[in-house]
């Protein structure tokens, strides 16, 4: 399986990103999706992951400002990042797996190479 992430950059503080992973060579369906991130230092985390039913999971320190979605029929996830702040600077990676149960456990087969994202103050 291969995950293809596009969309990053660098805005300024208040400014707005859309993230893409597209994902290919699947034999069997990809129920989770998801974004992680890793700032420098730090260790990776959760941003939102979402299942093929639509059920999501995301930080608490990105309610209300990032919304995640895909479209199943092309198999990619994307997230909405609004509202960016310079503590959203961080390399995102998508993640994906067969099982419903990754949202939950976080356990992601599949991983991306990671897409750079820069708030400025």
């Amino acid at each position: 399986v291969r995950l293809v992430e596009s969309g990053g950059g660098s805005v300024q503080t208040g400014g707005s990103l859309r993230l893409s992973c597209a994902a290919s060579g699947m034999y069997y369906a990809i129920n989770a999706m998801a974004w992680y991130r890793q700032a420098p230092g730090k260790q990776r985390e959760l941003v939102a992951g979402i299942t093929s039913g639509g059920t999501t999971n995301k930080a608490d320190s990105v309610k209300g400002r990032f919304t995640i979605s895909r479209d199943n029929a092309k198999n990619t996830v994307y997230l909405q990042m609004n509202s960016l702040k310079p503590e959203d600077t961080a390399v995102y990676y998508c993640a994906a797996d067969e099982t419903y149960d990754a949202l939950k456990t976080g356990d992601y087969q599949y991983w991306g190479q990671g897409t750079h994202v820069t708030v400025s103050a």
